[in-house]
């Protein structure tokens, strides 16, 4: 049955999808988050106890960061194949690969009992992690996107958006719980910090049955039908579509980094450090309360994206982002814990509106033909550009200079970057995204050929 991507999916499908969409991002995102506090609380002394304390951090964090550097291949793989086979059965695969990587990691053996193999393989499965991440993200919000009408795009696509603060409050969550109750003290380093990670496989299990049940995207459908799927996507995306592919991976650079580094690995390896003193379970707790914050500025987001639009949306939340850069570290570095929570708190409302809005206008910007791999492109660039090495970054500056206060320089401006790169960008709500509006969405996303839009947009209508 042909559709148009206007033509909305029923209601009780669009339950479905928005079901499906967050559960698997939110399994996905768990499995990536898992490694990331391990990273900062244990891995040093576990897999790189040779380089010492300091440098061991540092590798560890290094080692999350490695996992981005192969997001673009799991983007140019899921996007050409989501762009000629469908959005459906990428998602079950890359969900599969993060399951299994995130599962092998908890049984691994430490540089103690496997010495240097111990790393090598602890990094391999980190790049099969890294190549899922880079794959899942596009599929995922198209799905959402693309099944929803045109007036609530912004509120569908935060649905796999909402996933990353889920997945953050789980695997902070189910770390707290066994740093604190199951398995305390010594007992965590040994074998509680296995458990999150085992753990995965009963996830796994669900995202792969509750995904399979959802209908492929009206618009890919449309695509097949008529067979006019792209012979070699990527390289029709860089031929045309270079600049955006650019600007919206600036766009994702500055989010990317306050969030992964945040309530990611960094801040619970610094508030835990010498410097500030805090104990491992209450910082941990801390972290569970800012991804519920960051979860409730996210959903907000995707609501404020269809009322006042994608650009202003991002720029209230960058603003808000640029406000609380350096109070953020202060707060943390009084040693309070009722602080901590008041400086994550506040962190999170730029965090969360300059993140919900982002898969539709990703979805807008990119023409139907391309548009997989134009998302999963931009977003695995921008995750490089951004988050892979926030936390190695942050450690070294912390280390160099002996101040948080360079730390919050580095996000200040990184938030400016992606502040110019929104306002290049043109907001696009709305637009018609199945294949018979290709010619219009191949044209006008940036303000620089804004007149060509126009002519385009009034020479489409004058044919219609």
């Amino acid at each position: 049955m042909s559709t148009r991507s206007q033509s909305h999916s029923s209601a009780a499908n669009q339950r479905r999808v928005a079901f499906a969409t967050i559960i698997g991002t939110t399994v996905e995102w768990y499995d990536f988050f898992i490694y990331a506090t391990a990273a900062g609380l244990v891995f040093a002394n576990l897999f790189f106890e040779p380089a010492g304390s300091q440098i061991g951090l540092l590798l560890a964090f290094a080692s999350v960061g490695i996992s981005f550097l192969f997001r673009p291949l799991g983007a140019f793989l899921a996007g050409h194949y989501g762009d000629r086979i469908g959005r459906r059965w990428m998602l079950v695969l890359t969900l599969i690969l993060m399951g299994a990587a995130t599962t092998l990691i908890g049984v691994l053996p430490t540089y103690e009992t496997a010495g240097v193999l111990a790393p090598v393989m602890l990094l391999l499965l980190r790049i099969l992690q890294g190549i899922s991440a880079g794959g899942e993200w596009g599929g995922a919000v198209l799905m959402a996107v693309e099944h929803a009408p045109a007036d609530r795009r912004g509120r569908a696509g935060s649905f796999p958006q909402l996933g990353v603060p889920l997945g953050m409050l789980l695997a902070s969550g189910v770390t707290t719980l066994m740093t604190g109750v199951i398995s305390p003290g010594d007992a965590f380093v040994e074998w509680g910090w296995r458990v999150p990670f085992l753990l995965s496989f009963v996830l796994i299990i669900v995202g792969y049955v509750v995904r399979r049940a959802v209908d492929e995207s009206p618009v890919f459908q449309e695509i097949a039908e008529k067979k006019q799927q792209t012979k070699v996507p990527v390289a029709e995306l860089f031929r045309k579509h270079w600049l955006l592919v650019i600007l919206a991976a600036l766009v994702f650079a500055g989010n990317n980094a306050a969030g992964y580094m945040a309530t990611g690995g960094f801040i619970p390896s610094y508030a835990t450090s010498d410097a500030v003193g805090m104990e491992r379970t209450d910082v941990l707790l801390a972290i569970t309360f800012a991804s519920a914050c960051w979860f409730f500025w996210t959903a907000l987001a995707g609501f404020l994206a269809d009322k006042i639009g994608r650009k202003r949306t991002y720029l209230i939340g960058f603003t808000a982002q640029l406000l609380t850069v350096f109070p953020l570290f202060w707060l943390i570095n009084t040693g309070s814990l009722g602080m901590l929570y008041v400086a994550l708190a506040l962190f999170t409302i730029g965090l969360g509106l300059s993140y919900g809005p982002q898969a539709a206008w990703y979805s807008e910007i990119f023409p139907a033909s391309v548009r997989f791999s134009g998302v999963s492109i931009s977003y695995a660039l921008g995750a490089i550009l951004g988050g892979a090495f926030a936390p190695t970054i942050a450690q070294a500056l912390v280390n160099a200079t002996g101040s948080s206060n360079s730390v919050s320089l580095y996000l200040f401006g990184l938030t400016i970057v992606s502040m110019a790169a929104v306002l290049i960008l043109r907001d696009r709500r709305g637009i018609d995204l199945s294949i018979n509006n290709q010619a219009e969405q191949e044209v006008g996303a940036t303000i620089f050929d804004k007149r060509r839009a126009v002519s385009t947009k009034e020479s489409v209508q004058a044919n219609a």
